[in-house]
């Protein structure tokens, strides 16, 4: 193993709280050798950038072994680089140059599932293998055919639709994957299997990472018997999700990820679990229960669609609504726990496109507020690329645009459903996955900078105006204002530690808080619509001889707000 720089040693604990996470996807980032692909040496290429902007974390989307059925979600190997990406080397000389930086680097852990190409599965495909429990290997359903219609062992949908299962020839048997039938779901009811993540974890560890984001942890521990679900009117299979998720023996295995990897290490964790509650959060991030440090709830990233319907079956978002939801966050893990903060991610649209106002007029002033709104509540803030520069949608008109399994598969199966097909792309156009991962916009140059070749998935042709080198040299873009509140955290104890209080709950324009430390309080007030609004003075604290910390709109003074105007306010 190449020898690279130690962690940081003299870090305190809990350093996580006061630190602000920014997720590289890798694919999209920055590519060295002119493939389309950004890669390792690319990012590398790029920490100056990362440090200038304030940032203490990198979190790195999958770049291990893969087949890239799934954009890197599928790992063949855990513990080597896929070739798109680099070699282990490059990986070595990114983690140097972070921790030279006084930066740390999370990687993405994926083992609720592996590639169908993963060794450990190709030999889990014989039935005689001691492998064959390392899966989730089911005869069909009794008095049917295996490989026919309905012989399915679950009437289970996956993540990707179609059906949860695939049916394997070589074995006559079904195996489970949640997400697509490359992506075969690990059975981590066998010990053998989570002795072996526990030691690929250990492996890491040694070579110098700093934490690990946990793709879809909560689906680890699935329930002792598989039951069919409910199949919604209009669909074909029953969501798999809720049937999984927060299963009977998830504090177990990570109360022995703790003991077993993480004891001692003082490592930033988060676990990626869709359908957390806040009690159940609680539990997860209680630090006398040794398992996660914080989880990504997606209850938030989930207001916007209709109840009961897809990610794609778009409905309004009254901002009373979205403040209730943050808020009860926010108190629900005030005596215990830990909030992770995100707006967008690899998986969610862009923030200024769904929760701001990304058109010409309001575009900077609304990304500015949606950081202020998220960076001051109680949390550790996560910085998804790009979003610093207030990059938005692409706002694909073609199917032949997209990139994303998911894109794919939604648009054919809506369409085998009747659904109409400008109403389709309509949708995926807003909450498609492929809006988070056009390259990153560096300068006004060919492809934005990005490549010297041809990029993997079109770049957004709005690099011209928005772009790194534009931001960095104007004092009043998007990254300085990121860059503003994140010395701030790192200055202001109240940011990290205050009490959160909602002001205005009601109120359909202005989010308003207050976060309170040892006789410091500290005044949100954000207009987050496109119209200006007066606020009442009597719904806020008293307001007289409060400094100004950071502010949207210079010369910023009494309470009428311009559109998508914020400040933070130190009260006396």
């Amino acid at each position: 193993m190449t020898t690279v720089t130690a962690r940081i040693d003299d870090r305190p604990d809990n350093w996580w709280k006061t630190a602000v996470v920014y997720q590289v996807y890798p694919r999209s980032f920055s590519d060295s050798n002119g493939d389309g692909v950004g890669d390792i040496p690319g990012i590398t290429q790029r920490l100056d950038y990362l440090h200038e902007l304030g940032v203490d974390v990198i979190w790195l989307s999958p770049v291990y072994t893969s087949p890239q059925d799934d954009n890197g979600y599928d790992i063949s190997n855990y513990q080597d680089i896929d070739p798109g990406f680099g070699t282990l080397a490059d990986l070595d000389a990114l983690i140097s140059g972070l921790h030279e930086r006084g930066m740390a680097l999370v990687m993405d852990l994926v083992v609720n599932h592996t590639s169908d190409e993963h060794p450990w599965f190709e030999e889990s495909r014989d039935p005689d293998s001691p492998k064959r429990d390392w899966y989730w290997w089911r005869p069909p359903r009794p008095g049917f055919q295996a490989g026919t219609p309905g012989a399915e062992p679950t009437n289970w949908e996956s993540a990707f639709s179609g059906s949860a299962w695939q049916f394997d020839e070589r074995s006559g048997e079904y195996y489970l994957h949640l997400f697509t039938r490359k992506q075969p779901d690990l059975n981590w009811e066998n010990q053998e299997v989570r002795a072996a993540v526990f030691k690929m974890m250990r492996w890491w560890v040694a070579r110098g990472v700093d934490g690990f984001r946990m793709d879809v942890i909560n689906f680890i521990s699935k329930p002792p018997e598989l039951i069919d679900g409910v199949v919604p009117a209009g669909k074909r299979y029953a969501p798999a999700f809720e049937l999984v998720a927060n299963g009977p023996k998830m504090h177990d295995y990570l109360n022995e990820m703790y003991r077993e990897v993480l004891v001692g290490q003082n490592l930033l964790t988060v676990g990626e679990m869709p359908g957390v509650s806040v009690d159940q959060a609680r539990l997860y991030t209680d630090p006398a229960r040794r398992e996660l440090n914080m989880v990504f709830t997606f209850e938030h990233v989930g207001l916007d669609q209709v109840e009961g319907g897809t990610k794609f079956d778009l409905a309004e978002l009254p901002l009373p609504v979205l403040k209730a939801n943050l808020a009860h966050w926010q108190t629900g893990l005030a005596e215990v726990g830990w909030n992770s903060l995100y707006w967008n991610n690899h998986d969610q649209p862009r923030a200024v496109s769904r929760f701001g106002d990304d058109s010409e007029e309001h575009r900077v002033s609304s990304a500015k507020t949606l950081g202020t709104v998220l960076h001051l509540l109680k949390g550790t803030p996560y910085v998804y690329q790009g979003e610093e520069l207030g990059m938005t949608n692409t706002y694909f008109t073609e199917i032949g645009q997209y990139r994303d399994v998911e894109a794919l598969n939604y648009h054919a199966d809506a369409l085998s459903l009747g659904l109409e097909a400008d109403a389709v792309l309509r949708s995926l156009s807003v909450k498609s996955r492929d809006n988070a991962r056009t390259p990153m916009q560096w300068d006004d140059t060919s492809q934005a900078g990005f490549t010297a070749g041809l990029p993997w998935l079109t770049v957004n042709p709005n690099y011209g105006v928005i772009n790194a080198v534009a931001a960095v040299a104007d004092p009043g873009s998007v990254f300085h204002h990121y860059r503003e509140l994140i010395a701030l955290r790192h200055q202001n104890p109240a940011v990290v530690h205050g009490v959160f209080q909602l002001l205005l709950p009601e109120h359909e324009q202005v989010f308003a808080y207050t976060r309170t430390l040892e006789g410091t309080t500290l005044l949100v007030l954000a207009n987050c619509s496109s119209s200006p609004v007066q606020v009442d003075t009597a719904a806020l604290p008293n307001l007289t001889d409060a400094l100004v910390l950071l502010a949207t709109h210079r010369g910023a003074e009494g309470l009428s707000l311009a559109p998508w105007e914020s400040r933070i306010l130190q009260l006396a």
